[in-house]
């Protein structure tokens, strides 16, 4: 048997040097003169169960008075917003200050319920004042009275998130997070 005829009925199928038979493991796709690796088991993580995250706000305050004016424009009974603090302490100024019916924390998210009088809402405005951009400020003296004192307007003090009202009687100023009318 010649040494064409010896190769062909071993299987190569290239005859440059370190090739390997198609009959050994690993056949002629291996490393050229390597040795035949056997496939390794992959070991698998146990997949975690994955929270549901919210879209990421710079301003969760702006946020929670863009999601009250959408819903009071769509005509909603309620609204959902995601919960903090500071939201919970807003919420409660609304409540406290006859805008909104409701307040109700509901671990992840704060359901506030609107307040109608036939078709219109009880809140028919909302403006953001101080923003991550601009801080605003006001002495006690500097508060601003909202629609003439029609509206109210929400000021973080060092005492607490309170209303103009309550913040001009106590003597007290801060940042002015929003007005309300």
């Amino acid at each position: 048997m010649s040494d064409m005829e010896q190769r062909a009925t071993e299987g190569t199928t290239k005859t440059e040097q370190g090739a390997r038979p198609s009959n050994l493991p690993g056949g002629p796709t291996s490393h050229p003169g390597g040795p035949a690796a056997e496939p390794r088991a992959r070991k698998v993580a146990a997949k975690k169960p994955q929270r549901r995250r919210g879209i990421a706000v710079n301003d969760p305050v702006g946020d929670m008075l863009t999601r009250l004016r959408n819903a009071i424009g769509a005509r909603h009974d309620t609204v959902e917003i995601p919960t903090s603090r500071l939201k919970a302490e807003i919420a409660r100024i609304l409540k406290a200050e006859g805008y909104v019916a409701g307040v109700e924390p509901g671990g992840q998210n704060l359901v506030v319920r609107l307040k109608y009088s036939g078709k219109t809402s009880a809140l028919t405005g909302i403006d953001r004042v101080s923003r991550p951009g601009r801080r605003v400020y006001a002495t006690r003296d500097e508060l601003p009275r909202v629609l003439g004192g029609l509206g109210t307007s929400i000021v973080s003090t060092s005492a607490g998130v309170m209303s103009g009202r309550q913040a001009r009687r106590k003597g007290l100023g801060g940042e002015i997070l929003a007005n309300v009318w």
